[in-house]
C-alpha cells in the first residue's frame, strides 16, 4: 500500500484545494491530510483564520477523500510524521517547489500544479475588511496601526465619515461619555482598558452594546499572548496546586510623567488594568477587602506616579505595584501549595514562563512565540467577533467591570503617601 501525505491551512475550502486533494490521493492508495493548527499558522505569519482549526477540520472530513486527518503543530513535524506513518510520497502545491527537496531524504516528493486564479487568500480578499477608525494619539495607536497589516479583514479607516468600528486610546476620564456616544452612533468598540472610571458606568456601557447587537471589547494585550493564555489554563488545571498569593509589578519612566499628567493617564490607569488581569483571572472578582495607597503627583487631577494594591480572598491574597515615578522589577509570581510560577520582566510581553517546584527536576519552560505585544491578536478577536455578531470571551464582562470597581475606589481613596 502507498501512503500519501499533504499539508495545509483548508480556510474557506475552496474548488482549488478539493482539486489538490483529489490528485494528492490518486498519487497512491491512502491519503493522510495535516491541517495546521491555529498556533502553528501564526507562528508562519498566517493571521486571522475564518474558520477555526475544528471547523477546517471538519470540512476536509466531510469530502471524503482523506483516509485520515492529523494537525500539523510545529516546525519539523512533516519528518515526524513521514516515519511515524510509513509515508511513501510527500506532496504539495507548485508554489512550493523546491521548498521541500530536503524531504527526499525520507520519502518522494511531488509538487502539484495548483488550480489557477483561486485561493483562499483572494477569496478572503473579496469580503468587505472591517474598517477601524483609530483615536488618540499614543504609542499604542501607532502599534495598532502598525500591527493591524498583518490581520486579514481589517483596514485603518482614514475617512472619520466612513467607519464600521473604532479603536479609542483617548483620556480614561472621557472614555465613558466616548464610548456610549459611539455605540449610540451604531459602531463596534476596542477601547484601550480602563473601559470607564465607575462599575455602574462600564455595566451601562456593555447593557448599551448587547441592546444595539454591537461588540465592545476591553483593550488589554497582554490578554491576548499566547504565553500568558497558557499559564492561565495551567494554573486552573491545577499544575501548582491551589493558588494562595498572585504578585504582579509593572513599573515605567519611559512615557514621562509630565505627558501623562496631562493627559490623565497616571500609573493606576496606565498599568492598572494589565496588573489586576491575571489576578481576577485566576483569583476571581469576588474579593473580600482591599487596600490602596498612592504617591499622588497631582492632587487636583489625581494622578499618582506609583500606588500598591492589597487584596484578601478567602483563601488567597494578591498584590499589585504599578509606577510611572518609579521603577522595580516587571515580574509576576504566581504562588500555589505545589509549586509556583515566575514570569520574568517583563511580564505583560513574556513569550516564556517556568513552573517552578520544590523538586527542581520537575520544573518545567515553556516558550511561545509572541507577535505584536499581543496587539496583533487582539485585532484578530476583534475583527472575529465582529463578525460573529459575539462578543470575545478573552476578557471576561466581569473582569471588566471589576477594573472598573478598582478604578472607582482608587478615586475614592484617601491613604497617599
Amino acid at each position: 500500500m502507498t501512503k500519501v501525505i499533504t499539508y495545509g491551512t483548508y480556510d474557506v475550502l475552496h474548488y482549488g484545494h478539493i482539486r489538490l486533494l483529489e490528485r494528492a490521493k490518486a498519487l497512491g492508495d491512502y491519503l493522510i491530510v495535516g491541517v495546521t493548527s491555529d498556533d502553528y499558522d501564526i507562528t508562519r505569519g498566517k493571521i486571522n483564520n475564518k474558520q477555526s482549526l475544528v471547523e477546517r477540520m471538519e470540512n476536509v472530513r466531510k469530502l471524503g477523500i482523506a483516509d485520515e486527518i492529523i494537525v500539523e503543530e510545529y516546525e519539523g513535524q512533516k519528518i515526524d510524521d513521514i516515519k511515524k506513518y510509513g509515508v511513501d510520497i510527500f506532496t504539495v502545491g507548485s508554489d512550493w517547489v523546491g521548498k521541500f527537496d530536503y524531504l527526499n531524504e525520507y520519502c518522494k516528493v511531488v509538487y502539484l500544479d495548483r488550480t489557477q486564479g483561486i485561493s483562499s487568500s483572494e477569496l478572503r480578499s473579496q469580503t468587505r475588511s472591517l474598517k477601524v477608525l483609530v483615536e488618540g494619539h499614543s504609542p499604542m495607536s501607532q502599534k495598532f496601526v502598525n500591527e493591524s497589516k498583518y490581520v486579514n479583514g481589517v483596514e485603518v479607516a482614514l475617512d472619520e465619515s466612513d467607519f464600521d468600528a473604532i479603536y479609542l486610546v483617548s483620556k480614561p476620564e472621557n472614555h465613558y461619555q466616548e464610548v456610549k456616544k459611539l455605540l449610540e452612533e451604531g459602531k463596534h468598540v476596542l477601547c484601550e482598558s480602563p473601559l470607564a472610571l465607575k462599575e455602574i458606568e462600564a455595566k451601562e456601557l456593555f447593557d448599551l452594546a448587547k441592546e444595539k447587537n454591537l461588540i465592545l471589547m476591553d483593550g488589554i494585550k497582554t490578554a491576548f499572548a499566547t504565553a500568558y493564555a497558557r499559564l492561565v489554563l495551567l494554573v486552573k488545571t491545577g499544575n501548582i496546586g491551589d493558588v494562595v498569593s498572585v504578585d504582579v509589578t509593572c513599573t515605567s519612566l519611559a512615557d514621562g510623567l509630565a505627558k501623562e499628567s496631562s493627559n490623565k493617564w497616571g500609573a493606576i490607569t496606565a498599568w492598572g488594568p494589565t496588573a489586576l488581569l491575571p489576578i481576577f483571572q485566576i483569583l476571581g472578582v469576588n474579593y473580600k477587602d482591599i487596600n490602596i495607597i498612592s504617591h499622588i503627583v497631582d492632587e487636583k487631577r489625581k494622578i499618582d506616579g506609583f500606588t500598591k494594591i492589597d487584596f484578601v480572598y478567602d483563601k488567597a491574597v494578591a498584590s499589585i505595584k504599578v509606577a510611572k515615578t518609579a521603577k522595580s522589577e516587571g515580574e509576576m509570581v504566581i504562588t500555589g501549595t505545589k509549586g509556583y510560577i515566575y514570569v520574568g520582566a517583563p511580564w505583560w510581553k513574556t513569550d516564556y514562563f517556568e513552573i517552578r517546584y520544590e523538586d527542581t527536576n520537575k520544573n518545567k519552560r515553556f516558550f511561545y512565540q509572541l507577535d505584536g505585544e499581543g496587539i496583533r491578536n487582539e485585532i484578530v478577536e476583534f475583527v472575529k467577533a465582529v463578525e460573529a455578531k459575539k462578543n470575545p470571551t478573552v476578557i471576561e464582562e466581569n473582569v471588566s467591570l471589576a477594573i472598573a470597581r478598582v478604578m472607582e475606589k482608587f478615586l475614592e481613596n484617601k491613604k497617599y503617601i
